[in-house]
Formats: C-alpha cells, structure tokens, sequence
C-alpha cells in the first residue's frame, strides 16, 4: 500500500539516519511500498516540494525515484526479482506528463537525479510510447533561466547518446529521424545565437559559463545526431555550425582561465573538446560538404595544440587535438596538408616530443598513484593518454611518410641519447627516444598478440641492445626506476620479436625487476612475462605453438614463484591483478613440473584467498587467484586423480568460509572448483564425506535466485550426478523442482537441460523414469507458450539424448500417454524443422545421430502411413545432413581449446573459470562413429525388410543431391552396400 505524504516524509527522512536498524526499516518501508499504486506519484510531490527544510529528504526522495525507475521501469521479463520493484502501469502516464516540467523547477542537485531519470524511462519509451517528451525539452530552449536551459539540454544529449555506437538498423535510422525533424532546427537555431551571445557578455562569468556549459551540451548532441551519417539538414546549414566552431576554437577569454588551476579543465577547455570531437567525427567520415573546411580547423587545431599547458586539465583536449590530426595525416587524400618536410618537422618537434616528455604529473602519479600510471601507460590499457596518442600520431605519418618521419625521429632519437649519455640525470631524454621509437617501429600490432610487422628502417634488436638491454642489466632498483619501465614495456611490446633464446637469457633480468620497490616496474616486469609466456612461433602443419615450453620454463620456476608471491603476501601493496595473472600463466605453461611444488603454491594461494575474502576489491585479481588454483587442480589431478583428497584437505575449509560467510563475489568460484575437484575424483570413490555433506543446503532456493550462482551451481550438480548419482537418489525432487525453475526462464533454460541431460545419463532408471511424464509435460508447455529456436534445440537435443539411451519407443511411450500421436506430431513440426533450419555441431551432432538412428531403426510406427513413411524420410535426410556436414565436426568431438589464446577474466555477469572448464562429455562412448554406425543400421534394416526401406530412403535423399552422393560416400567408408 502506498504511504501517505507525511508518513513518506518521514521514511525517508529516516533512510538517511546514520543508525543502520532505522536506515534498514526504512528502507524496508519504501521497498514494500514502491509497486503501491500512487507511491511514485506521492514521492514526485516530495520532490517538488519548496519547504527548505525539506532539503535533504526531497534530495532522497529524488534518489529513490531514480532507483525505482532504474529497477521497476522496464525489468528483464527473465528477472523474477525485478517483477517485484515494477512501477504500476496506471502512474505512468502521470510521470511522463510532469517530469520534465518538475526536473525545470528543483534545484540543481535534485534537477541531476530527474534528469537521469527522464533518460531512464526514455530508454524503453521514446519515442514510441513518450511522444511529447522532445517537444517538452524543445519548448524549454528559450527559456530565461540557464539552470533550465542546461538541465534539458543534459537530458536530451543523455537520451540521444543512445544512437552512437550501436548497430545500424532500420528501426534505429527511424528513431533518429523522428528526432532530427524535430529538433535539427531549434539545436541549429540556439547553437548560432549562443555563440554570438558570447561576446556581449565578454565581462560576466556567470552568463559566459552558462553559455558555454549549454554550448558544450549542444555540441555533444550534435555528435550524437551525425554519429551514425551526415544528415542532410546538417549537410545543408553546415556554414552555421562550421563558422560556430571555428568561433569557439579561437575563443579566448582571460576572466574564465585560473592559472593556478591545474587538474579540472576550464568551460572553455571542456567546449572546445566537444567542438574538436566533432571535427574529428567528421573528419574520420570524410564527409565531402567538410572539405572545404578541412585546412582552416588543422590549422586551428594546430595552434590549440601549440597552447595547451602540460597540466592534467588539459589533458582531454590535448588527446582529441592529437586524435584529429592523426586521422587526417594518415590518409592518402590529405597528404598535400602535411607533404612539407617543414611541415612533418614540426609536427614531431613542436607536437610529438613535448607530448611524449614526462611530465611532473606522470612522475608523482608512478610514485603515488602507480594503478593510474599503469592505467595510462601500459601498453593494453583502453585509457587514452597523451603518449599513447602521440605514438599513435606517430604511426599516422609514417603511413604516409614513412621514410621522413622516420628519419626525423632518429635525428631526435640520437641527440636525446647523447645528452643522457654525457650526463645520467637526464634520464627523461632516453626515456622520450625509447617512446619515439616505439612509435615510429611499429606498423602493425594488436594487445593481445603484440606486434606482428616493424618498419623496415629500423633495427629493433640492434636499438634493443644498445641502448634498452643495459637499462635492464642495472642491479640497483633504485636508478633510474621510470626508465626501468619504459624499458621492460619495450621487451614487453616486442615480444614476439624475440626468439626463445634470447626470451631465456631476459627471463632472469625480468625476475630481478620483480623485486623492485617500485609498484610500476614490478607490475610491468610481471606483465611482460606474462606475455611472453602466450607468445607464439609457426608450427607444423600452419600451426602456431608456444614459444616458451614447460621445460623452457623451469629452471627458472623457483626464483620466479618466490618473487612473485613476495609481491603477493605484501600486505602493504594493493592486489595486484597482473602479478596474479602472471602466476596463473606461469602454472599453466609449467603444468608438467608443478608435483614438486604444488603444496607451496596451493597454501599461498590459499593464504591470499583467505584475506581477500575479508573484503573484495580487485574483481580481476580474484578472478586471476582463482584461475590460479583452478590451472593447479587439472594441471596435477589429470595426472594423478588421487592427488584430489590433497585439494580437498586445502579448500575445503576457505571455501566453507566463504560459503558460510556469503561472500557473494566469490561463491561462483567456489562452485566452479569444488565441481573441478569433484570432476577429477576417483571412479569408484563416491562422493566423500565432504561433499556428500555439502550437497542438501545447494538446492536452497535462494542460492538459485542469484544470477551469478545459476550457471555454477547448476554445473556442481551435474559434477554430483556424474560421480555419485545414486547417493543424491533421495533428492531427486529437489533436483527437478531447480530443473523446473530453471526451465521457466529464457535466461537459466540451458542450465535446466544440463541437469536433466546429467539425470538421464547418471541417475538409476528407476529413480527418474516414474517422474519423466511430468518432465515432459513441462518442456511441452514451455514449447507451447514460450517457443523460441534456443529452446527448441534444447529440446531436440534432449529427445535425441533420451531416445539413444531408452529407445525410441521409450519416447513415444512417454509423449502418447500425454496425447496420443504426440511423439510423430513433434518430429514433424516441431524436430525435424529444427535440423533442416541448423545443424548441431560436435557432440550434440553425435547425440542427434545416434538418437536419430534409434528413431529409423526401432520405430514401427512411423511406416503404418504415407505421412510417418515421410517423416522417416525426412528424419533420414536430416540424419546424413549432420553426418557430411563439414561443420558438424562430428569426428572431432571436443571443442579446440588454447589456453594461450583465451581471454580470460572477471565477467560482471558471470565469470567462467577457463581453467576450470567441464571437459565435454560423449553421452555414447560406445558409438566410436556415428556415421558409419548409421550406414550399418540402414544396412541391417534393409536386409531385414527387403524393398520396404529403399524407396524410403530414395525419397528422403532425393531433396538434395548432396545428400544422395554424400550417403554413398559415408556408405562406402563404412564398407556398406544397401540391398
């Protein structure tokens, strides 16, 4: 029921007692009484109340909206929970209706939180189901006040950021028209009268920020609108925006500039980004209305770049500047802008090295805030930096200007090298020459595989050995720590132009950089190692294979584990996720020669995991540890499944903390390596004691609620049935009733049909068999009203799967007892559609085979009419459809699997553990090809009903020649001849 005004007032006002009990009734209080029709309505009113000693609680009131709208909206019609936060139909319309004029009349915080909001809602209903949200914002673009100007402004920008970056569509050119007819006109009106404005109020801080934040806001919008084409009212006042941004890029006033400022950029700084990433949108379009504009912005960008300071508030304007010119320097159409040698001197002197120089900044940042050094820096980081977008402008002109831009940089390069030669303090002029190397070296390259093509001109070795190699031979890790730095990022970035040799001559010089005090040159030196360890070399066979081996690896192993767990039991460090990640490769690419130490590694890696269970951070450093551990159990339980009573002794007892303690960050985890453990015991073990008393409370339905559980529990369970089916007999029921919930959402259906596929292959017959006609029943109603082709497959999958262990009359049995002729109806609309619309691959292909074989060979009931001689048919044709499908993989049954190659790491909505993968299991290892057993069957029952099969088959594979040839070809591999 929904609370009344004052007794609403109140709730929220407690929500902010700093007392948890009162903070959490309150809370409890709104959560039951947000889905009340008219709680939104009443809350809205909280809002716009004008008390000012309401202050705070309209600010919470504002908040509590803005969650309801975020969760109750429009909530995943999977999410079971989320039916519970839905805002009541019947308040809707009244929202939209008065939010925009609300979010105009509060103040600027609460307008923050309306805002958003709007853009919540707008997500889901605009403009299909919110028409007269645009013209509310659009008649407000007059208004007086600037607070209201700016505040839907911001709306609207927030609302159309949703047409940049996501596929083209029919459906999302038509939201974008919709827009563009009507605000194109206004945005383009209110830019033009803005800019000119600005100069009238040349004295006036206050009216110049205002402007400018709206100029700024406009400019954002702008992108959004011309994100996907140029449209064509764009295309026609182009004039009016070109000589606007023009305007702003030269705009200079001193009253707006605080020179003692030097992190947060001014509102000059911020709209002249916004005008730079619309140059830049443009000119990566080569939009030819822009053109003839293209000389009069390089040069305005130019000078930009030639006046912004070093400091950190003028970083994000340094980057676009530099993006820009990149874009254009490395295309052939503009070359004439930047052919002067002059021209391409300049750029590197006046733009590339001061942007590459370390700053003041960057040097406290390595010392005080090395995880956002390292952020900027390091050479797979998404972040951009100036040096990374300098290095980039780099490339740009040697795509064009190869030979030139290389041969001014190594002027440079060796000038800054005799300086630190003839004087070690000015190490930043190596440190610069490394970068500029760097940039100009590389041609082609990727983050996950390094760099795959170099420039011709340079010799990367001979650079490396001269002047990288004896930065790294310095024992004292107090010298020169940045360049240390630089120089591991350059072994690290050329890795694969290392040869393995040389790789194991650098291994110890890397291990020695990992015990520097340093948080960034040990992080760099485990990054490069790490890295290294994944690199590749040709193979046989066009293959790739590791460069580093296990035996390459190991007389280095000790001295590797010891510095990098001496990093890891710092507890005086942060977590450190690319020294963890450096473990788990290690362990990997050692697999073969872990014995002698698996009983270190596995209690320090147990010691790490028991404190940060005290208070998850890191989510990539929890996600490499448990990595780490899970590359320790199949790397020594695959050779030895005795060894898993060792693990079991291990985790158990951190694993039941962690259980016990709902650390809900890292119960998925424990899921995914107590099923690994279980995966590997002993045939014949049982369960244990240990795992026979953990398994009652994992059918508690409210681990189940938890998204992130579904996908490992359901696998633990399936781990259960597979090692000890018949001690679980006794919970059955509680098994189905999870299969049943499962089942019920688009979301968790898979993970029901790995539980009923592991009940079919595990279980005693006599334990599920009574329950299977409510099991069907219940995959017939979510056929009937939930069909989706995912569904569907997993259906088939399943009948497929129950027919090859049961028989095909086991099926029939079990489907006509619900309505007779079922089973025949569901192969022939249902089935066989599926199978000629997508083929299953690997071991489903195999299960379908089979299953389908069953079907031809023991189904009496499908020859009694012409319609079930054409489902024969037709289930024959899809059966050799599989079996000569080149896709079908039906002879390599397990999937290609590189531990080298995978990306691995923490998933929000759920984290995979690679390391801890079920390795695929063949439902019917008896079947060594399922091809050819198919020919032996068609044979067999050929024989035994002479001339009633062979037209049968003749009509099934006459649809499709290739599947007539095709079965020839299986039948005489197979050494078949059809009577």
């Amino acid at each position: 029921m929904a609370l009344p005004a004052d007794q609403l007032r109140q709730v929220l006002s407690q929500s902010l007692s700093p007392d948890v009990t009162t903070r959490q009734n309150a809370e409890r209080a709104l959560l039951s009484s947000q889905t009340s029709q008219g709680h939104a309505l009443t809350v809205l009113r909280l809002v716009s109340s004008n008390d000012a000693a309401d202050g705070p609680v309209r600010q919470s009131a504002a908040v509590h909206f803005k969650n309801m709208v975020k969760k109750g909206w429009a909530p995943d019609p999977d999410d079971e929970d989320a039916k519970k936060f839905l805002v009541p139909s019947s308040d809707r319309d009244m929202i939209k209706n008065n939010l925009v004029e609300l979010m105009c009349t509060v103040p600027p915080q609460i307008q923050a939180q309306c805002s958003e909001s709007i853009s919540l809602i707008a997500a889901h209903d605009f403009p299909q189901k919110w028409d007269n949200l645009l013209p509310d914002l659009i008649s407000r673009f007059g208004n007086p006040n600037w607070a209201v100007v700016n505040g839907v402004l911001l709306t609207a920008n927030s609302i159309f950021k949703r047409f940049r970056y996501v596929q083209r569509s029919d459906a999302l050119y038509a939201d974008i028209l919709y827009v563009l007819q009507r605000v194109q006109e206004p945005l383009t009106q209110l830019f033009t009268t803005i800019t000119q404005q600005l100069d009238a109020h040349a004295n006036n801080i206050q009216e110049l920020t205002a402007r400018l934040e709206a100029l700024r806001s406009i400019n954002r919008i702008f992108y959004s609108l011309n994100y996907q084409d140029l449209p064509e009212y764009f295309e026609d006042h182009m004039k009016e925006w070109m000589v606007g941004f023009a305007k702003l890029l030269e705009y200079k006033n001193p009253i707006l500039v605080d020179n003692d400022e030097e992190l947060t950029p001014g509102p000059i700084d911020n709209v002249q980004v916004s005008v730079v990433q619309n140059l830049n949108l443009y000119g990566n379009k080569d939009e030819e209305p822009f053109l003839p504009y293209l000389p009069q912005f390089t040069t305005l960008v130019w000078n930009l770049l030639m006046t912004v300071t070093p400091h950190t508030k003028h970083d994000a304007l340094a980057t676009i500047s530099i993006r820009f010119l990149s874009s254009l320097i490395g295309k052939l159409m503009h070359r004439k802008l930047f052919e002067e040698m002059g021209t391409l001197r300049e750029i590197v002197g006046r733009i590339v090295i001061p942007n590459l120089t370390l700053r003041e900044i960057d040097q406290e940042r390595f010392e005080d805030d090395p995880a956002e050094f390292i952020l900027s820096d390091m050479e797979s980081s998404d972040t951009e930096s100036r040096r990374k977008c300098t290095q980039e402008l780099l490339r740009a002109m040697c795509r064009q200007f190869e030979v030139e831009t290389t041969s001014i940089c190594a002027e440079h390069v060796n000038q800054m090298l005799g300086q630190f030669a003839a004087d070690k303090s000015k190490w930043e002029m190596k440190d610069v020459a490394i970068h500029l190397m760097l940039g100009v070296a590389i041609r082609a390259e990727s983050a996950q595989f390094g760099v795959s093509q170099v420039n011709d001109g340079i010799n990367i070795m001979d650079f490396f050995s001269t002047h990288v190699y004896t930065e790294l031979q310095e024992t004292d890790m107090k010298v020169r720590p940045m360049l240390k730095a630089t120089s591991i990022k350059f072994v690290s970035i050329f890795r694969n132009q290392f040869s393995k040799e040389q790789f194991c001559g650098l291994l110890p010089l890397l291990i020695a950089h990992l015990g520097s005090p340093d948080v960034v040159v040990h992080t760099y030196a485990a990054s490069a190692i790490e890295k290294m360890l994944t690199s590749k070399v040709d193979g046989p066979n066009n293959t790739k294979v590791a460069k580093v081996s296990g035996a390459d690896l190991k007389p280095f192993l000790g001295n590797l584990f010891n510095a990098l767990f001496t990093i890891v039991e710092n507890w005086d460090l942060n977590e450190n996720e690319y020294v963890m990640k450096c473990i788990m490769r290690s362990l990997n690419v050692a697999k073969d020669d872990l014995l002698d130490v698996v009983s270190i590694v596995l209690e320090k890696l147990t010691s790490a995991l028991g404190v940060v269970a005290k208070n998850p951070k890191n989510p990539q450093y929890n996600h490499f540890l448990f990595e780490s551990i899970a590359v320790l159990i199949r790397a020594v339980c695959s050779k030895d499944s005795a060894h898993t009573s060792a693990f079991e002794h291990f985790l158990f007892p951190p694993f039941q903390t962690i259980l016990q303690m709902d650390v809900v960050e890292f119960t998925p985890y424990v899921f995914q390596l107590l099923a690994q453990i279980l995966e590997f015991r002993p045939e014949g073990a049982g369960l244990g004691d240990g795992y026979t008393s953990l398994f009652p409370p994992l059918l508690t339905p409210t681990l189940w609620e938890r998204k992130s559980n579904v996908p490992a529990l359901s696998r633990l369970i399936v781990a259960y049935l597979g090692k000890g089916a018949k001690d679980i007999v006794p919970h059955l029921m509680g098994i189905l009733g999870v299969f049943q919930k499962l089942v019920s959402s688009k979301a968790n259906e898979q993970f029901a049909f790995d539980l009923l596929r592991a009940i079919v292959m595990y279980m005693p017959q006599e334990a599920f068999m009574p329950r299977m006609k409510d099991i069907f029943q219940i995959l017939l109603m979510k056929l009937q009203h939930g069909k989706t082709p995912k569904f569907v497959g997993l259906v088939t999958h399943f009948f497929a799967l129950f027919i090859g262990k049961f028989g095909s009359q086991g099926y029939l049995d079990q489907l006509n007892q619900i309505q007779p002729g079922l089973g025949l109806m569901l192969l022939g609309q249902v089935w066989i559609p599926r199978l000629q619309s997508a083929s299953p691959t690997r071991l489903e292909a195999k299960t379908q085979v089979v299953g389908l074989t069953k079907l031809l060979c023991e189904t009496p009931a499908l020859l009694a009419d012409t319609n079930g001689q054409q489902i024969w048919s037709q289930i024959l044709a899809s059966a050799v459809k599989i079996v000569i499908s080149p896709d079908s993989h039906l002879t390599g049954v397990t999937d290609d699997d590189n531990d080298n190659d995978a990306e691995i790491g923490y998933d929000a909505s759920f984290s995979l553990l690679h390391f801890a993968k079920r390795p695929a299991v063949d439902a019917f290892p008896e079947v060594q090809d399922a091809g050819a057993a198919l020919a032996k069957s068609m044979q067999t029952i050929c024989a035994s009903h002479p001339g009633v099969f062979a037209p049968l088959i003749q009509q099934g594979l006459s649809v499709d020649p290739k599947l007539s040839s095709g079965f020839q070809s299986l039948c005489q591999k197979s050494g078949v001849h059809l009577a």
